[in-house]
């Protein structure tokens, strides 16, 4: 019976337990399963087939069709869902055993489930996944953070399952604690941010130059063949070729503006404010899904507040052209500033990330997959000390050369009154970074007049403080 155990155990058979189930299995692993709800284990085991995949139809059984020591994945919602399957499995787990929680936990949440399970000697890793059901069913990106011992135990399955890149596994040991967790959060505050930016950039098009669904599809899968190539750029294009069922009409025009979001964005924003870490197009990206949120009050602002002609007058050719290198260009400025974030919070919570394993394992399998990572990787291989990708001499550069087309875009959109708080950020980010005196000190002779803060000077160590009105 030993030699028939599982190399791995799952618990939860939702969308993306079941598809890396199966993913394992795939790749040669016995992988034993457990879900709360019997019937959907069962189901699923009819849709395994002849796949090495073990079913276990309580906890005691599941923990007994595992080798030991255990390793087990949990695939359930994050919060308190996942407290609730950890107190359920430490009754059926001993010292040595291995917990993943490979959900959308929040970094502060891992940090304290790993303190507490120390405590009774079990294993535990905080794994970001990314890459959507076809990436857990086909090889997603896997970031696991915790104990190291923990991932060299299951490297060989989470290499296998991983997606790859050049013969590379999009998967590696990112750091103790909840780096990975971390690292998968920041991943999501980027992703909104392109997001963002590629909406905005629809936007345009769309209601600035008339362009048709069939057009924009045509457009960015053009642009999907060049420097932006990257799978939101691919699904963009996909998206706008989509026709409607009921109605015929592009399915994009069908679908209500409101943007929801699960949180991870706003915990980018959140954690970079807390770190003092400027991340404004992400910021302007949650901000802007809040926005689309006041749908009626939209609608009745939209019927009392005027705004100038959104007829594009220019040349509609050159237009699409800056259009492109702006996007390009606003794209590197939001990897710049997630990546920024990730450099600094590892001072802080002491990841001692790889920020080159990091763009490698971006490169494929997950949602903010690009082919400008391959760039990404190569700055952090080239300066592993890099403290911002404006830095580099070939990234910086390519931002440079295109700030013009960039300013040009803002301008359009605020001349037509087209909302692109994105491009703003990025641009503003870029200005305020390459400014050698911003009015900082203005604000702190403000500060130091209202409230006696106090202020450094130019041309003496120490803060003084000054009587304004003596």
């Amino acid at each position: 019976m030993t030699d028939k155990r599982c190399d791995i155990g799952l618990v939860g058979l939702g969308v993306m337990g079941k598809n890396f189930a199966l993913n394992m299995a795939d790749k040669g692993f016995r992988v034993g399963v457990y879900n709360r709800t019997e019937e959907k284990t069962r189901q699923f085991i009819e849709e395994a087939g002849h796949r090495p995949i073990e079913p276990g139809y309580s906890l005691e059984e599941f923990a007994g069709i595992l080798k030991q020591p255990r390793a087990i994945l949990i695939f359930v919602p994050a919060g308190d869902p996942v407290d609730e399957v950890i107190g359920e499995l430490l009754v059926e787990t001993e010292a040595g055993d291995l917990i993943i929680d490979s959900g959308n936990s929040h970094f502060k949440d891992t940090d304290r489930r790993e303190e507490s399970l120390s405590e009774k000697g079990i294993l535990f890793l905080g794994m970001g996944i990314s890459g959507g059901e076809y990436g857990a069913r086909h090889g997603p990106s896997l970031m696991p953070g915790g104990s190291e011992e923990a991932y060299n135990r299951v490297r060989p399955v989470l290499e296998a399952a991983a997606a790859h890149v050049k013969g590379e596994p999009c998967v590696t040991y990112l750091g103790p604690h909840s780096a990975g967790h971390y690292v998968k959060m920041v991943h999501n505050g980027i992703e909104y941010g392109i997001m963002q930016l590629i909406a905005e950039s629809y936007d345009l098009l769309r209601r600035c130059l008339n362009f048709d669904e069939k057009d924009l599809s045509s457009l960015y899968a053009g642009w999907n063949e060049g420097k932006m190539n990257s799978y939101l750029m691919e699904i963009t294009a996909k998206v706008l070729d989509r026709k409607d069922d009921r109605t015929g009409r592009p399915l994009v025009d069908m679908i209500l503006d409101r943007a929801r979001q699960k949180g991870t964005g706003k915990w980018t924003s959140w954690d970079a404010l807390d770190l003092q870490i400027p991340v404004p197009t992400i910021d302007v990206a949650v901000a802007m899904r809040n926005m689309s949120d006041y749908k009626q009050e939209r609608e009745k602002a939209g019927r009392v507040l005027s705004g100038p002609s959104e007829s594009y007058q220019g040349d509609r050719e050159t237009f699409v052209r800056r259009l492109e290198r702006g996007l390009f260009a606003a794209l590197i400025l939001t990897y710049a500033q997630g990546l920024s974030l990730l450099r600094q919070a590892s001072h802080k919570y002491g990841y001692r990330l790889d920020l080159e394993a990091v763009a490698r394992i971006w490169r494929g399998g997950c949602i903010i997959r690009a082919a400008l990572l391959e760039d990404i990787r190569s700055a952090f291989h080239r300066q592993p000390d890099l403290e911002n990708l404006l830095l580099s001499p070939e990234l910086g550069s390519e931002v440079t050369e295109r700030q013009e087309d960039l300013r040009d875009v803002i301008c359009t959109g605020i001349g037509l009154g087209i909302p692109v708080p994105g491009f703003m950020s990025a641009l503003a980010y870029y200005d305020a970074y390459r400014s050698v005196q911003l009015p900082a000190n203005l604000i702190m002779a403000q500060r130091d007049f209202f409230g006696a803060h106090r202020y450094e000077r130019i041309d003496s160590e120490g803060t003084f403080h000054t009587e304004w009105e003596a």
